[in-house]
């Protein structure tokens, strides 16, 4: 399989009750990931809350991650922002060797123009010595990145492999597959529309709930790649409860109960998400013992 197809995962940062970093619990998690089918990992993204940890947690984060997989999977690094030259000069002096490609969010908070999306990622694409995955998720951003500006990113930068497409339309995510270049890749960002993409063409997902049951929802999205809808659809189905579970509270909230549930890591997170509902809890502790039942 080349780069990038299948299913990746954003990892989450695992904290202690005190909210320090637990790095055992990190490599707990990296280890499951690996153990379980997922196909590449994406260190600091959204869902590792990497908005709120100091730059030398950061800097252990990833060591940590690079330490445990030991090159056994490919690596992305998250790496992005509304200040196009803050971006521009991290990506220039970020130490990126143990890393296969760069995940860039469009511009947030700052509502720019197509033309201003196109010329932000111009001057990224520019300055990175690794193939970039553009980040699409509106939902977060303010913006929307349209099938044109991204083909046009593609077609003008060579190193733009990729897009992150995390709209939460179909219909895009289809016309975004019709207008990209041969070997782009379209890759889900929204986990309950992850199946349909794929089977339109998609290469598969960057998933949060891939990183509480990997090797279902890898498996799923195989099963995509190759076709086999009926099969697919059978675990989707199973597994999309636990999707609107894992986003009732925001994400990582409901991840990291999960994780917790299945003794990967704690649920806790940090100011200013806080962490699962009780109601919730119960809820996902309800739905993982009914989810290994029905496996079985």
């Amino acid at each position: 399989m080349s780069a990038f197809v299948g299913t990746g995962v954003a990892l989450v940062t695992p904290f202690k009750n005190d909210l320090s970093v637990d790095f055992e619990a990190l490599e707990r998690l990296v280890e499951d990931q690996i153990a379980n089918g997922i196909d590449y990992l994406v260190v600091l993204g959204t869902t590792g809350e990497y908005t709120t940890l100091t730059k030398q947690e950061k800097e252990q984060v990833i060591k940590c991650i690079v330490t445990v997989n030991n090159n056994r999977l490919p690596l992305v690094l998250g790496i992005g922002g509304n200040n196009t030259m803050a971006v521009v000069e991290e990506v220039k002096t970020t130490n990126l060797k143990d890393f296969q490609a760069v995940l860039s969010v469009s511009p947030y908070y700052s509502k720019p123009s197509q033309e201003g999306i196109f010329q932000h990622f111009k001057l990224v694409a520019e300055a990175s010595p690794l193939p970039i995955i553009l980040y699409n998720v509106p939902g977060r951003t303010g913006s929307n990145m349209l099938p044109e500006t991204i083909a046009r990113i593609a077609n003008e930068c060579d190193n733009v492999i990729g897009v992150k497409e995390a709209a939460g339309d179909i219909v895009q995510a289809m016309k975004l597959i019709s207008h990209v270049p041969e070997g782009f890749k379209v890759i889900s960002g929204d986990d309950m529309i992850t199946l349909p993409m794929t089977l339109a063409g998609g290469a598969g997902v960057i998933s949060v709930i891939g990183q509480g049951f990997p090797a279902e929802f890898s498996h799923m999205v195989q099963l995509g790649l190759e076709g086999n809808a009926k099969e697919a659809y059978q675990l989707h189905y199973k597994i999309a409860a636990s999707i609107d579970l894992a986003f009732a509270e925001g994400n990582p909230v409901g991840i990291k109960a999960i994780l917790e549930k299945k003794e990967i890591c704690s649920k806790n997170v940090r100011l200013p998400l806080v962490n699962a509902s009780e109601g919730l809890q119960i809820k996902i502790g309800d739905f993982i013992n009914q989810f290994y039942t029905a496996i079985v």
